[in-house]
């Protein structure tokens, strides 16, 4: 006998004679159970699956209703669940969505739990008619995440979302994974998978395991929760929020239950998601919703790791995250950190030169230049080289993507990595000059100590040419890594004046690399450090013209000039500034 028609001699047995086909209910055929008739004592059914792709019942026993529990208007059903399997699990994350019925009519989802050591399965039904709104009421304004859920006494909430993260590492999980229970799921390593080729011949009914995937390829991450109404063209799952965004576009996915672990810190469903369906398209209070047949945007992203020599083996990964702006961000930051820590290649030891580049568009289709990707990573203080590698990434990955002026379309990420089996980073020891004074016209020499880590110092030489013109007196001259002189040159981040998307990436491709020395010469006039780009050595007329913009923080005027002289590519990524003293005679 087999799945599929075991699960159909229920229908047969009176629980859901009402529906003549779970793989196709319509509302025509679907009787509803209303939350006014909902009162202590009422005896029910809920479906789920504990193992493979059947749903299993439990007995429901309603213990009462909880006026405006989830929010005004949106009151919660208790109940409390038996039978053998229900009792010995108890209330198990993936659970959430599983419908329950009585007397054949769909009363709602099973959805949220109480605290974590309860000794009973006592759980909260969302109404179904709350479901529905969802379902029935379209393209509905964004909504805020939901609060964080906090362990402070018990309390009632929501039945997290088992997040299994599949080729990742335990430490990478453990590293990231308060980013995602902060949003109600569960980050497990390894305990499940995603296998989108693999076909699943069972319809999607109620009660079965369905899957939302943020990330898919070699590495892969994906949340599971439970049918609770489904018919040709449409599902709803969950009963409560994953993130509550609102309008989301997220791939779903058959599921195969492997097993359900019993625990009472942490019961969940081991999970392997199968074939893509459609999507998810909403994320809302009640419910999430999904269509069939539909394609979720997701964004490709290629990680090439090569070696500097024969210990280190070349690879290249493919994967792809969802395009969510909640999500993303968090979702992009550990796959990339993966791609480069969960390998052979990994050790605390160990520098990654970066280059690459994302190519994004406008939501109206317009192609902007790519965003590029250039620098040295390596160990520091407070992080190894595979964090800060990420983070390199995630931040400029951010910058363009949490747009506040338009929202970009991110076609594609490829990084390239050549791992080195060292700590490639110097310090800027001490700097001086070839001669204490010049004259205008003449070519100055910098000399510079640098300090690799555990190497010897070495000297790294700049020169500088000064201006005909320059009046007599003293002039400074920096010798500086990147970010220092990024912060003379590059406007800061102004929330009353935010960047529009290509002002973003322009400013982003203007920054300076961390793996190169700079020689900066600092003149005796003001500099204008405006969005489009700096302006050195403005007139005093053009500084008094331009003064509104200071007030309205579109503009930062300072008193000196930073005008590049001359820059070395050096093999480290380099940190710390000298500044000298030239007598201009």
């Amino acid at each position: 006998m087999t799945i599929f028609s075991k699960f159909h001699l229920l229908v047969l047995a009176g629980v859901f004679a009402v529906v003549p086909s779970l793989c196709a209910q319509t509302p025509a055929h679907l009787k509803i159970f209303p939350l006014s008739e909902v009162h202590r004592g009422l005896k029910g059914t809920a479906f789920t699956v504990f193992e493979g792709v059947e749903p299993e019942s439990m007995e429901v026993e309603i213990l009462g209703v909880l006026k405006d529990n989830l929010g005004p208007g949106q009151d919660m059903i208790l109940a409390r669940l038996h039978g053998a399997k229900a009792e010995f699990t108890g209330v198990v994350a993936g659970m959430s969505g599983s419908p329950v019925y009585i007397d054949g009519r769909l009363l709602g989802a099973l959805s949220y739990r109480i605290g974590q050591f309860s000794k009973e399965p006592i759980a909260g039904i969302t109404p179904i008619e709350q479901m529905f709104e969802v379902r029935d009421a379209g393209a509905l304004p964004g909504a805020g995440s939901k609060a964080p859920i906090t362990a402070n006494g018990p309390q009632l909430q929501p039945m997290e979302t088992p997040l299994v993260f599949t080729g990742f590492t335990q430490e990478a999980v453990d590293r990231f994974g308060d980013r995602f229970r902060a949003l109600g799921m569960v980050p497990v390593a390894g305990l499940g998978g995603l296998d989108p080729e693999a076909k699943q011949p069972e319809p999607l009914v109620p009660g079965s395991a369905v899957s939302a995937v943020l990330v898919r390829g070699d590495i892969a991450m994906t949340g599971t929760c439970t049918v609770t109404y489904v018919d040709a063209t449409q599902l709803l799952a969950c009963g409560h929020p994953i993130t509550q965004y609102g309008a989301v576009s997220i791939p779903m996915t058959k599921a195969n239950v492997v097993a359900t672990l019993p625990s009472p810190l942490n019961a969940f469903k081991i999970v392997n998601a199968t074939e893509t369906v459609g999507a998810f398209t909403q994320d809302r209070a009640s419910a999430i919703y999904g269509r069939f047949g539909l394609a979720a945007h997701m964004i490709p992203v290629t990680v090439e790791i090569a070696g500097a020599g024969p210990a280190i083996r070349a690879r290249t990964i493919h994967f792809e995250v969802l395009d969510n702006r909640q999500l993303t961000p968090n979702a992009m930051l550990v796959s990339v950190y993966q791609s480069l820590q969960g390998t052979n290649n990994s050790a605390s030891e160990i520098s990654y030169r970066l280059t690459g580049e994302m190519r994004v568009s406008t939501a109206k289709g317009e192609a902007l230049p790519p965003l590029q990707l250039d620098a040295e990573m390596a160990q520091n203080d407070f992080n190894p080289a595979a964090i800060n590698a990420a983070l390199y990434v995630g931040e400029r990955f951010d910058k363009v993507y949490q747009n506040s002026v338009e929202q970009p379309v991110i076609m594609g990420l490829r990084l390239h990595v050549e791992a080195v089996p060292t700590r490639r980073t110097a310090v800027i020891e001490t700097a001086r000059l070839s001669a204490p004074e010049a004259r205008p016209g003449d070519t100055v020499e910098v000399e510079t100590t640098l300090r690799p880590y555990q190497s010897a110092s070495r000297l790294v030489r700049l020169q500088v040419r000064i201006p005909a013109g320059t009046a007599p007196g003293p002039v400074r001259l920096m010798v500086s890594d990147g970010a220092t002189l990024d912060r003379l040159l590059l406007p800061a981040a102004s929330a009353q004046h935010p960047l529009a998307l290509a002002d973003t990436i322009a400013q982003i491709n203007r920054s300076h690399a961390n793996d190169r020395l700079y020689l900066t010469m600092l003149e005796h006039a003001p500099q204008a450090v405006l969005t489009g780009g700096t302006l050195s050595a403005v007139p005093l007329s053009m500084a008094n013209v331009l003064e509104p913009l200071k007030e309205g923080q579109e503009m930062r005027l300072t008193g000196e000039s930073a005008v590049e002289s001359s820059s070395i590519e050096v093999p480290e990524a380099i940190t710390g500034s000298k500044v000298l003293t030239l007598i201009v005679r």
